[in-house]
């Protein structure tokens, strides 16, 4: 059982020295321990204190975003013949020691993907900003209802993937990863754990790397979930407001024409001609959509299982 893990770093050469040495040499249960640090577009020495760790280093020539570090990282591991990937943070805030602690739903089979809770227990939540405590908050919501599942932390980078949800894994943010990868591996009924860990809620040495601007981290991971709504769930992002708009049209006219039916006359509501009219309208056309979104999704669902069949020919061990 070979484990490999992969650290994205960016400009993190004050922890990542620590982080590399401090994951476990020996596993139960695991026969072969590597370590991937995934170097996204550094301008200091994190590449060479990686590699002087021990760690292989992949580095992209710019920055990418931890989303795309995250997928490069997921796909050389796929090569290197993992069985299990954890992904870790290189800035020191989770604890590679307890990479041990996330394993046994894995190697159990209870499980294909292993996330941290840094709020699964009130003893281990850490300390941290309101608006950031809020905004995880949220996030979680939003997930839990996206996906009718019920997740205590959608945010932690600290996580373990079997290898087969790392081949079904399909991911389009680059910015981020975090909240994507619960829609998409939810959405292929991938079986998901969480175990409760402590972290530290904030970095020792300087600002996030992903969410030192919370308002546009904000911004950008909901844009991610927006995105993988509208794809996973079509009837809800278009054929509800759709057949919402469209009641509420044939409900107006409905009224109008029973009050031009008893007077003889639209006044004093002319207004509702056109409104009913126009609401009818794009309530049609939401519904046309959602069911035009709907035929996409299957079409989806069909090229990822060829894609999933791909990879794994690919990445054959």
């Amino acid at each position: 059982m070979k484990l490999i893990v992969v650290i994205p770093a960016l400009n993190e050469e004050r922890t990542i020295k620590e982080v590399i040495s401090g994951i476990p040499r020996q596993i139960p249960g695991i026969t072969s321990i590597e370590t991937i640090v995934v170097d996204d577009g550094s301008t200091d020495a994190t590449a060479l204190l990686a590699a002087a760790s021990g760690a292989a280093v992949i580095s992209h020539r710019r920055n990418l975003g931890v989303g795309a570090a995250f997928q490069t990282g997921i796909r050389e591991s796929l090569k290197a013949g993992a069985d299990i990937i954890v992904n870790l943070d290189a800035d020191g805030q989770f604890n590679p020691g307890d990479i041990p602690r996330l394993l046994p739903p894995l190697l159990s089979g209870q499980a294909e993907f292993v996330t941290a809770s840094r709020f699964a227990k009130k003893e281990f939540m850490p300390v941290m900003p309101a608006i950031k405590e809020w905004g995880n908050l949220w996030m979680v919501r939003i997930i839990n209802f996206i996906t009718r599942k019920h997740f205590t932390d959608v945010s932690c980078g600290f996580r373990a993937y079997s290898r087969e949800a790392a081949l079904r894994l399909t991911l389009f943010g680059h910015f981020t990863y975090t909240q994507e990868t619960f829609i998409d591996l939810a959405f292929k009924n991938i079986a998901m754990a969480e175990v409760p860990l402590k972290v530290q809620g904030e970095r020792q040495h300087g600002q996030s790397r992903v969410a030192n601007n919370l308002w546009r981290y904000g911004l950008k991971a909901f844009t991610i979930i927006f995105r993988a709504a509208r794809d996973y769930r079509p009837h809800y992002f278009f054929g509800l407001p759709g057949l919402i708009i469209f009641t509420a049209g044939v409900g107006s006219g409905a009224f109008l024409l029973y009050h031009f039916l008893n007077t003889g006359q639209t006044y004093p509501y002319r207004s509702l001609v056109q409104l009913s009219g126009v609401l009818i309208i794009v309530g049609f056309l939401l519904l046309f959509l959602s069911l035009l979104a709907d035929m996409m999704h299957r079409n989806r669902i069909i090229t990822e299982e060829a894609v999933y069949h791909a990879r794994k020919a690919a990445y054959s061990k």
